[in-house]
C-alpha cells in the first residue's frame, strides 16, 4: 500500500497494489503495520457497507464529538462516489477548509479521514457500494452532522442531489460551538 498525505493534514489517499494473474486479483486492503508505518491510527472497531440504489445519493456531513471521536477509511467497492473532506479540528491550520475526491471500484484507492473531519459522499452512479472502517463504535450520544449545502462552505457538488435522508436533508448549518 502506498499512503499519500492529502491538503488537510492527516488525511490520505491509500493506494492498494492488486496482485492479478488467470484467476483474478487480490489486493490488501488493510494492514495494521503498513497503517502505523505511515503513522495512521490502525484501530478498527466496525465495519460498515453502504448500499446506494440511485446515482445521487447523498450521505453526510457526519462525524462524532469527542470522547468518541473516530477516524475513517473509505473506499468505493462498486460504482463510484464524489467525497468531501471538511477539517473540524479547531487547533487545525487548516480548520473549516475542505478537500474533494473522487474514488470508484477500478482506481483501487481509499480515503483515511482522521479524527477530527466529517465527510459526506455523492453517488455518481446507480448501485454503489462504500465500505467503511471506524476506529471506535458507533455512540449515538456523540454523533453529529451538518447540512450538505451549508452557505458556509459553498461545497461544490457535480450534482445535485436526487436522494437524501430527513436527517441528512435537516442537519443544521456548522456550528463551531457545537464541537
Amino acid at each position: 500500500m502506498n499512503f499519500r498525505e492529502q491538503k488537510i493534514p492527516g488525511v490520505f489517499l491509500i493506494e492498494h497494489e492488486p496482485f492479478s494473474d488467470h484467476r483474478g486479483k487480490l489486493e490488501r486492503h488493510f494492514c495494521a503495520k503498513e497503517y502505523q508505518d505511515a503513522g495512521i491510527n490502525p484501530k478498527i472497531c466496525q465495519t460498515n457497507i453502504s448500499y446506494n440504489i440511485k446515482r445521487g445519493t447523498l450521505r453526510g456531513f457526519h462525524y462524532q464529538r469527542p470522547p468518541d471521536s473516530e477516524c475513517k477509511t473509505i473506499s468505493c467497492i462498486k460504482g463510484e462516489i464524489y467525497d468531501i473532506v471538511v477539517d473540524i479540528r479547531k487547533e487545525s491550520k487548516t480548520f473549516m477548509k475542505w478537500q474533494t475526491f473522487t474514488l470508484d471500484e477500478s482506481r483501487h484507492l481509499s480515503l483515511y479521514i482522521p479524527s477530527g473531519c466529517a465527510n459526506a459522499f455523492l453517488t455518481m452512479k446507480d448501485d454503489t457500494a462504500v465500505l467503511y472502517y471506524m476506529s471506535e463504535f458507533y455512540a449515538p450520544e456523540s454523533y453529529c452532522g451538518f447540512r450538505y449545502n451549508d452557505p458556509l462552505f459553498n461545497f461544490k457538488w457535480p450534482e445535485n442531489p436526487a436522494v437524501i435522508s430527513d436527517k441528512d436533508k435537516n442537519f443544521p448549518d456548522f456550528r463551531e460551538e457545537s464541537l
